[in-house]
């Protein structure tokens, strides 16, 4: 198993790829973005819970606690990191 941190950032680097830049510069993407990317689908066993992990880290910022496929699908994963 890869441990957490890893996991983590491999996930900033995912979304720094899929995701876009606001106005201030911030990253993000939509959960169903990261959810539908084939690599991301083979990178992460659970991205559910390494974004659950990077929230709790202040790594990344988003709306609710658990994001499901297609309802959330449209959810916004902003980075807050560099």
């Amino acid at each position: 198993i890869m441990n957490v941190e890893h996991e983590i950032s491999l996930l900033v680097e995912e979304i720094r790829r899929l995701g876009t830049k606001n106005a201030d510069g911030q990253v993000s993407v939509k959960f169903g973005v990261l959810f539908a990317d084939e690599k991301c689908a083979n990178l992460f066993e659970a991205l559910v819970g390494t974004l659950k992990a990077a929230k709790r880290r202040k790594i990344v910022t988003y709306n609710g606690e658990l994001l499901l496929q297609g309802v959330h699908d449209n959810v916004d994963i902003m980075l807050l990191q560099d």
